[in-house]
């Protein structure tokens, strides 16, 4: 059943995760922005409270919570004008180290992960030459004795500069000799403290403040007990832990619509033109009308989607609609933000261009949108495969 009503425990979640946001207001954020810096103190905040930690079971000293109520904090990171995307990532990475890694594994990272003594901030899968095209990465890592040995390039990587390991999916048998097309890749832990020059990062300049990289792998030794489950069986492992991943993007766009929606409902009811407030004209409380109703529609998927996870359930094609139809609404309400403030919605200091540009990631990233559409026409309607 989707639960249409928070429990008092998410309530109370939710209240706190606002007052820690409370702490960093509009200035802070500004701030980053401009001198396209790390939010240390936010992260550092957020990690003390455990929040990062919310999906880490309690063995092994995180939260021990559901997505659903992981969802929530970082829709409330979203809402209250901050950008959860400097740190969503440690949220969820650790998802496929807890499915799939071993006992020793767990024991060696996860705490440390939990209490953010170490930071698994970073997702090595996108290369230059195959984008979206996972199942065609030629990123190599060759079995040495007790090592693997890493060659290619990575792209699109983020906050590498800000993270100790790296969740790397790379190729342990050559293209031409698999018999699937899923079959062959691996993902391995490499700890980058230790990389040295085997692995150089060139940042990438981005039109928004989320650090992103360029990875160049020459020869970079990594142990094989660092690889995670079974050598060939990546793919699937990182297939896995996408649907956590969609779940929570699609949280961060219903708090970055309701933000929009927000913000552009207290502008248009203050500012006052012809002798009456703009919010009285119906060609800008329209659309902002308009698109609280598409996030409000959008978000019942983003708890179906989560309910369906929590419970142990398939939820693929729940998940992936979920990561589509949040970020649309978001991407409406931003629109009609900005359309209604007119050119002050492009004056740093209302911050809405800041948001703008954080919120359009999501129509790209993590999976661009066509993919979705591709997705849900071929394994839910049963159409010809499209690409």
């Amino acid at each position: 059943m989707v639960p249409f009503k928070l429990t008092e425990d998410q309530e109370a979640l939710r209240a706190a995760v606002r007052d820690l946001c409370k702490r960093y207001p509009d200035t802070y954020w500004r701030d980053v922005d401009e001198r396209h810096e790390y939010p240390e103190a936010f992260v550092n905040d957020l990690t003390k409270a455990g929040y990062l930690a919310a999906l880490i079971p309690a063995e092994f000293g995180g939260a021990g919570l559901g997505i659903t109520d992981a969802s929530l904090i970082l829709e409330e990171v979203n809402r209250s004008g901050a950008n959860s995307s400097a740190c969503h990532a440690q949220m969820y990475i650790m998802g496929t180290l807890l499915r799939h890694g071993n006992a020793e594994q767990k024991r060696a990272y996860l705490p440390k992960i939990a209490t953010g003594e170490l930071r698994l901030q970073s997702f090595g899968v996108t290369e230059p030459n195959t984008g979206s095209d996972t199942t065609k990465l030629q990123t190599s890592a060759i079995r040495k004795g007790d090592r693997y040995v890493v060659n290619g390039q990575k792209i699109f990587i983020s906050r590498v500069q800000h993270s100790d390991l790296l969740m790397l999916l790379c190729r342990t048998t050559p293209l031409d000799q698999i018999k699937k097309r899923t079959e062959g890749l691996s993902v391995l832990l490499v700890d980058m403290r230790a990389a040295g020059p085997a692995l150089e990062v060139r940042p990438l300049k981005t039109m928004i403040n989320h650090e992103t990289n360029q990875l160049f792998f020459e020869n970079l030794e990594v142990p094989a007990e660092n690889l995670i489950g079974k050598e060939g069986e990546g793919f699937r492992y990182i297939l896995d832990g996408m649907n956590a991943e969609r779940i929570l993007i699609a949280a961060e766009s219903v708090g970055d619509g309701r933000w929009f929606i927000e913000r552009g409902v207290n502008y248009s009811k203050g500012r006052v033109v012809f002798d009456r407030p703009i919010g009285a004209n119906q060609g800008v409380q329209f659309p902002i009308a308009r698109a609280h109703m598409a996030v409000e529609a959008a978000d019942l998927m983003r708890m179906k989607a989560a309910a369906l996870f929590d419970a142990g359930q398939p939820c693929g094609a729940e998940a992936n609609m979920a990561k589509f139809l949040c970020a649309e609404a978001a991407w409406q309400a931003a629109n009609a933000c900005m359309d209604a403030y007119g050119g002050y919605g492009f004056c740093n200091e209302y911050d809405v261009e800041r948001k703008f540009r954080e919120t359009r990631l999501f129509m790209a990233a993590p999976i661009a949108q066509n993919l979705v559409l591709a997705f849900v026409g071929q394994h839910v309607l049963g159409m010809p495969r499209s690409y």
